[in-house]
């Protein structure tokens, strides 16, 4: 699809502009009065996935009518039920392709909350015709499209958002706050863990070939299918459990890492990492022979990933992540009764510095600071980050978005966001170069009647460049193969 430049907004022509029967004009709101909102000042929404976590994206962003939803695209009608009765009026697609193209004069801003494999093309289609884009985490399936996002929303100037809700909470306004103040030091170690993934991984890939449903043609499967690699229908891919193969999903990393990894990222100003190297967990269904299931991702993975010094954090920081129930140990600062990131100690996150201990837990909630003098220091009942979003679900975060899209490219309000693509992208480059790392462990040559893993090694990384330096193999993990007339440019 051709990019097109950007022209003066529908809004804006609107609000400015007299209609041509009578010279009549659209009245703006100070003349309409407090609390009603002129159809020239409501955003045209449209959804690309809007079952499960997209309701919620599309619903959060529609605000109680403060915008309008005019389009709706699901491969699955059931699973967006919800959203049809909700916008009967709205138009609905299963391929986004075509609603783009058809409704490209009328769709001002898209959320897309389709599985990870098709965020990349779908947003990348969108900001081609200059709609603003709010993508769920992870932002893409690989490291190479949230490059390419990242420049690709500087380039068609349009407000992006990446659905990682906690950043816009107010405890990440103060764990900010604290180590700026320097209330554990420069940190050198960071430990961050998840008890996900809470779907089927690390098991065979199904053979059996079960009936679709009903409200699922072939066409519609296709479109699931998107740039990946064609397999038939099974449950173990739809709805929810395709977050278990690199067919379609980025497993537990893709699923939490940019939950849990987005506090130290932000609190340390991180950037691209240097190095990363891993190991995961095996299953065994026979003696001595571990299984190789390559298609999908394993029950647990062990991730170390490395930093240079920062403005923010003059060390080098070396990150370590757990996921699949395996959790860091209490260091000697934490009381052995006390839970670790948050209550139950299941997902957390712990900055170990030189003079102290920050935790918290997923979205940055339940934040603490351990000092080496003691002090333990806990967020104040009456804190408040200033942000006039915090009362609304997800703290905002889709409604600071589309008040941005109204405000426009380089505005205020979408330098305030606080998740656009030029921090999410980096920050999601981060979390698929453990992906990578894990890709390249369970990637087997035959040897004979030997498998070899040579990829099992200490991976060295050119962010500028996007490229493993001692391993060139690993390097096919950037990316992927895209299946024809899918490709991301």
């Amino acid at each position: 699809m051709e990019p097109i430049k950007k022209s003066e907004s529908r809004r804006k022509f609107i609000k400015t502009t007299a209609v041509a029967a009578g010279g009549l004009m659209i009245v703006p709101r100070h003349v309409l009065g407090k609390g009603f909102i002129p159809p020239s000042d409501k955003l045209n929404l449209a959804s690309i996935g809007a079952g499960g976590k997209g309701w919620g994206d599309i619903r959060n962003a529609y605000n109680g009518g403060a915008e309008n939803v005019v389009a709706i695209c699901d491969i699955d009608s059931k699973r967006c039920s919800n959203a049809i009765e909700a916008w009967p009026k709205a138009k609905f697609y299963n391929d986004f392709r075509v609603m783009l193209e058809e409704m490209k004069d009328t769709i001002d801003a898209v959320t897309i909350s389709t599985p990870d494999h098709v965020h990349g093309i779908a947003a990348m289609t969108a900001m081609q015709l200059g709609k603003h884009v709010y993508v769920q985490k992870p932002l893409t399936h690989n490291i190479y499209e949230a490059r390419k996002l990242t420049e690709a929303a500087r380039e068609y100037k349009v407000v992006s958002q990446m659905g990682n809700q906690g950043a816009s909470n107010a405890e990440q306004v103060q764990l900010q706050e604290w180590f700026d103040k320097g209330l554990i030091g420069k940190v050198h170690t960071v430990h961050v863990w998840t008890n996900r993934p809470v779907w089927p991984q690390g098991i065979p890939v199904p053979t059996d070939r079960p009936v679709r449903p009903e409200q699922i043609t072939a066409k519609d499967w296709d479109l699931f299918i998107g740039p990946a690699k064609p397999v038939d229908y099974h449950p173990l891919y739809h709805p929810f459990k395709w977050r278990g193969w690199w067919n379609f999903g980025t497993g537990a990393l893709g699923d939490m890492g940019c939950h849990l990894i987005d506090p130290p990222f932000r609190v340390l100003g991180l950037g691209y990492p240097t190095e990363v190297e891993c190991s995961v967990g095996q299953v065994f269904t026979k003696d001595w022979d571990a299984e190789y299931i390559p298609e999908g991702c394993p029950p647990s993975s062990h991730v170390q990933i490395k930093f240079p010094k920062t403005a923010k954090n003059k060390s080098e920081v070396t990150m370590v992540w757990y996921d699949g129930g395996i959790r860091p140990f209490h260091p000697d600062l934490i009381p052995a009764s006390d839970d670790i990131g948050e209550p139950g100690s299941a997902n957390g996150v712990m900055m170990i510095g030189t003079k102290g201990i920050m935790t918290c837990g997923v979205y940055g909630l339940h934040p603490k600071v351990y000092r080496k003098n003691g002090e333990v220091i806990t967020m104040p009942e009456n804190y408040t980050s200033g942000s006039k979003y915090l009362k609304m679900p997800e703290y905002g975060h889709q409604v600071a978005w589309t008040d941005a899209c109204k405000a426009g490219f380089g505005s205020a309000e979408h330098r305030n966001l606080t998740s656009s693509f030029d921090y999410s992208g980096p920050l999601t480059e981060t979390v698929l170069m453990g992906n990578l790392a894990i890709r390249s462990y369970q990637t087997a040559k035959m040897m004979g009647e030997e498998k070899h893993f040579e990829g099992r090694k200490r991976l060295l990384w050119d962010g500028n460049n996007m490229r493993i330096t001692n391993y060139d193999a690993a390097n096919r993990f950037v990316t992927r193969e895209y299946r024809e007339g899918w490709k991301l440019i």
